[in-house]
């Protein structure tokens, strides 16, 4: 029997990340996947802001950076007849709007970007085996059995044709969304799956010719007739600028599961397209299934589920392995504090308390963007009749010198904008804020969105925010509050008057046998606060304290520097579940 402190079940985003934060943590862990090797397709590939955040704190964000494609290729998603044909309409995206840039630029030192799965993901897991992790391909799990000591899961070695079992503290569930995981250990579920049915073609086809002046990830392809339901729209996706690419095509889940030909793949690809002269070498296909399905509890016990186990959901919005690469930041550290016997074993419970409203409401989100193509067909006249010639005589229509042509302009131009809440909700990506006993209140109720809370992230040191992101100076070169936290540990920001904090971290990091950062902020002090603007964003006394989590989360916050010690060690004992 093979013996572990964590068995991470599935190599996806949501898995290699829990391996990677635990390797980086000095945890014991073991991963393993029923398959050969890592994704090969590109699948999910928006990279956000909050990820790369992570990313950077995990210290993989420049091989990242090296491979994605920069956030400024990314922004104009086009709506048009073909690629090569009439241009309905355009969308400035993810930050790249000159009126929302200043927003993405203020929330974080990163910058967002694209980054296929199958890029990811052997970065994440390769530098966790570099780090610690044990891999094993070809090994497919079958059960589990839990006792108060730990989990035993019996596991297949596929190549061998061998069972045999792994023993560890803790498991992990990252085995995508059909995991049999969350269902032996009966997490509840709500919503369906197969929605609607979808199938994906890769290939290789050079289109600078009709992209290179409209830069973007998404092209959005309407024509009538021409796909189920008579409205039929497609996707064409950037993969690689600008010679791969993934079509989203969609096709009758009531019906029997299509079988594509490469030709088939090519003709529905060059009708998207537009250009029957362009070669196309077609690499890959597969379907897929729209979900509306998400848990309600991530845990049962000494087993935890996360990523797309827990979350299941059509790509709208770039959420999923965002959310999955966060659900694993999130349990990483907790598993660290408790296996090292520096929290209680209620600080687990927390993961759950934590993250399952958040996988609610981007499953709900993703889902709702989808609906949200409805007007864009409304005003183009493609409801109301299943006649493809009607169809494309109503999108003609609002050429004509009229009033109500005018009006189907107007309600065009309206229903594409309001597009924003997919493909620029910064809020939904960054506006985090956790309740949990692994958060101390400071007593002071949750600050109002002064804008839409999901189109806007709204920066705030309320216990459970992720830390507000400023740039301070330091030895004459800019860092980000986010660079002088995280790391695996707490710390404490305070400034000058504030110094009673520094003592109050080193007695709360002897009493508790943890590392507690603390940095004073100000004038003559290694970081120095030029501009101005943490003094605007740390929404406490000078002297007073903001705790931040090994996550980047506020765990709690004093607005002055009375009775420090005292105050510093009972938060902290809540948040590591050690009161008393």
């Amino acid at each position: 029997m093979i013996e572990t402190d964590v068995l991470i079940v599935g190599s996806g985003p949501a898995g290699s990340s829990a391996a990677l934060a635990l390797s980086t943590y000095g945890i014991p862990n073991v991963l393993v996947t029923k398959y050969r090797w890592l994704a090969n397709t590109p699948r999910a590939h928006i990279t956000n802001q909050r990820t790369f955040e992570v990313l950077r704190d995990l210290g993989v964000e420049a091989q990242a950076r090296a491979l994605a494609v920069p956030q400024d290729w990314m922004g104009n998603t086009v709506f048009c007849t073909s690629l090569a044909g009439e241009e309905l309409g355009r969308i400035q995206t993810w930050g790249t709007s000159p009126a929302r840039r200043a927003d993405y630029r203020l929330a974080s030192p990163c910058d967002m970007g694209d980054l296929p799965q199958n890029l990811l993901e052997p970065i994440l897991l390769g530098e966790a085996a570099a780090r610690g992790t044990r891999v094993r391909f070809d090994t497919e799990y079958l059960s589990l059995e839990q006792d108060a000591a730990g989990v035993t899961a019996t596991v297949a070695d596929r190549v061998g044709d061998t069972t045999y079992q792994i023993r560890a503290k803790y498991l992990i569930g990252a085995d995508g969304g059909r995991s049999v995981i969350a269902e032996q250990i009966g997490l509840p579920m709500e919503g369906r799956m197969g929605v609607a049915g979808s199938m994906n073609i890769v290939l290789e086809a050079d289109l600078s010719h009709l992209v290179g002046h409209r830069p973007s990830v998404l092209y959005w392809v309407l024509q009538p007739g021409s796909n189920i339901g008579g409205i039929g729209m497609g996707l064409v996706r950037m993969v690689r600028p600008w010679n791969e690419w993934l079509i989203v095509w969609g096709y009758d889940i009531n019906g029997p599961a299509p079988e594509l030909t490469d030709d088939e793949a090519i003709a529905i690809a060059r009708n998207l397209i537009g250009d029957q002269t362009v070669p196309i070498r077609i690499k890959s296909t597969s379907l897929w299934t729209v979900n509306h399905m998400y848990a309600t509890r991530y845990a049962a016990g000494r087993v935890f589920c996360m990523g797309d186990a827990v979350h299941r959901h059509p790509p709208s919005n770039g959420l999923g392995s965002n959310t999955s690469i966060q659900d694993a930041y999130n349990l990483a550290w907790k598993l660290a504090y408790v296996l090292r016997g520096q929290a209680g074993p209620a600080l687990l419970d927390t993961y759950d308390a934590e993250r399952a409203p958040i996988g609610r409401q981007i499953v709900t989100r993703a889902n709702q963007s989808i609906e949200e193509f409805g007007p864009i067909f409304e005003a183009l006249g493609l409801l109301g009749t299943h006649d493809p010639d009607q169809m494309r005589a109503n999108m003609e229509a609002r050429k004509q010198p009229t009033p109500e042509a005018a009006r189907q302009r107007e309600a065009l131009r309206r229903a594409i904008a309001f597009k924003d809440y997919e493909f620029n909700a910064h809020g939904v990506e960054m506006n985090q804020r956790y309740r949990s006993a692994a958060v101390a209140g400071d007593g002071t109720p949750e600050p109002a969105y002064t804008r839409d809370a999901e189109l806007y992230y709204h920066a705030t040191t309320w216990p459970g925010a992720r830390l507000p992101h400023v740039f301070l100076q330091r030895d004459g070169q800019p860092v980000s509050t986010l660079d002088i936290v995280g790391g695996g540990r707490f710390t404490v920001l305070t400034g000058i008057g504030g110094e009673a904090w520094v003592a109050a971290a080193e007695e709360a990091a002897a009493r508790y046998g943890i590392e507690i950062a603390a940095h004073v902020i100000g004038p003559g002090q290694p970081h120095e606060d030029l501009f101005g603007t943490w003094a605007e964003a740390r929404e406490v006394g000078e002297d007073g304290c903001v705790l931040v989590r090994p996550d980047q989360h506020v765990g709690w916050r004093a607005q002055d520097g009375r009775d420090a010690a005292a105050r510093l060690a009972a938060a902290i004992g809540r948040i590591l579940c050690r009161d008393g």
